[in-house]
């Protein structure tokens, strides 16, 4: 049986909206918990975290279960995310499902599709195929991980996977919409009513 991980991108400095996004409540919690929760109900393992050190600081996260990982260059762009998260993977991992930390509302039961689907095929990377187009977590296997050691800058995986689109194998999804990401203040305010919604809250 392989061993597929999980690797949760959470180093980014929120440059747009001038405070960490991660740590924007959603519902009594933040956002990344939210992330991490999703993370949590699935059977990837091992499960890393990487922060950037000003969220590293805070006290607001339970992260018991991860390999957290303090990303000191975050600044340089995600690439060093994803370098300073496979750095401390074991040996034996044969895939990785890639999480975005401003994604609150991810499913856990997408990553058990892009798992089984990877099982089924071996591909090289498994994306999800929502009813309004690909999207996020996305399983890239460990034969890519030299390429991903290679990134720079803010791309993140972006040029890995334009490389090899002709390997890339989609699942459909149940959900029909790509999860929310948190970049604008416009997005928190959806993600807040969004979570309103789900908990019944005025």
């Amino acid at each position: 049986m392989q061993r597929i991980a999980a690797l949760v991108l959470a180093g980014g400095l929120s440059r747009r909206l001038g405070y960490p996004k991660q740590l924007v409540e959603l519902c009594g919690k933040p956002a990344l918990q939210w992330v991490l929760d999703a993370v949590q109900r699935t059977s990837l393992e091992p499960r890393v975290l990487v922060l950037n050190p000003d969220v590293a600081r805070s006290r607001a996260l339970e992260t018991e279960g991860f390999i957290v990982v303090v990303n000191e260059r975050a600044g340089e762009g995600q690439s060093t995310s994803i370098r300073a998260g496979l750095a401390v993977l074991p040996d034996d991992v044969d895939a990785v499902v890639f999480f975005l930390g401003d994604q609150p509302f991810v499913n856990p039961a997408v990553a058990a599709l892009l798992v089984d689907r990877f099982r089924a095929t071996r591909a090289a990377i498994v994306r999800p195929r929502y009813a309004d187009g690909p999207g996020h977590p996305i399983l890239i296997a460990r034969r890519l991980f030299p390429e991903l050691l290679a990134l720079e800058g803010d791309t993140g995986a972006r040029p890995v996977l334009a490389r090899h689109r002709d390997e890339i194998v989609t699942c459909d999804v149940p959900e029909r919409s790509i999860p929310l990401d948190l970049d604008t203040p416009e997005d928190i305010e959806r993600a807040r009513q969004l979570c309103r919604e789900q908990c019944h809250e005025p």
